[in-house]
C-alpha cells in the first residue's frame, strides 16, 4: 500500500470501522457486551488517550483498545487488516499506545493471544514481547457476554 497510514487516538466516531475491522479478522474474539459500543465508548471515556486506530484514507486499518487500571496497562482487539499487515503498523500502534501508557506512569503492559494465534503470537514474538508463567482466569458475570469467533 502506497497511502500514507496514520495512527491516531481512537475516539467512539471510530466504532462502526473498528467494530467492520474486527469482522473481517480471521479468529478474531468478539464478546456480546464488552464489544458493544456503548462498552466501547464507555471504555475510551475511561482510557481518553490510549486507544488508537490506524487510518488509511480515512478508511480504518487497524486498531488497538488500550486502558489502564492506575497500576499496569491492558491491550485488547490488537488488529490490522490483512492487506495492510507486515508494513510496521501494528508496531506503530503498539508504540503510540505504550507511549500513552508512559505518560500515565504505567510501567508494564500486558496481553492476551489465543494459543490458536499463530500470526498474532509470531507479532508479539518479533516485537520482543515475552509470554509469563501465569495462569489466566476469568469470571463472567453475565451469562449474555459470552465470546463468539470470527470464521476460523
Amino acid at each position: 500500500m502506497t497511502e500514507e497510514v496514520q495512527i491516531v487516538p481512537m475516539t467512539v466516531e471510530d466504532y462502526d470501522g473498528v467494530r467492520a475491522l474486527w469482522m473481517t479478522i480471521r479468529g478474531f474474539g468478539i464478546r456480546a457486551l464488552d464489544d458493544s459500543r456503548e462498552d466501547v465508548e464507555r471504555f475510551i471515556k475511561r482510557n481518553p488517550t490510549t486507544s488508537v486506530v490506524a487510518k488509511a484514507d480515512g478508511k480504518i486499518v487497524g486498531s488497538i483498545l488500550c486502558g489502564s487500571d492506575g497500576r499496569q496497562g491492558a491491550l485488547y482487539h490488537v488488529c490490522v487488516a490483512e492487506e495492510y499487515r507486515r508494513q510496521g503498523i501494528g508496531t506503530r500502534m503498539v508504540v503510540r499506545c505504550m507511549y500513552e501508557l508512559g505518560q500515565l506512569g504505567i510501567n508494564k503492559v500486558t496481553l492476551i493471544a489465543f494459543k490458536t494465534n499463530d500470526v498474532g503470537n509470531a507479532f508479539w514474538k518479533g516485537i520482543g514481547w515475552t509470554r509469563s508463567d501465569v495462569n489466566y482466569y476469568e469470571f463472567v458475570l453475565n451469562e449474555k457476554n459470552i465470546t463468539q469467533f470470527i470464521g476460523e
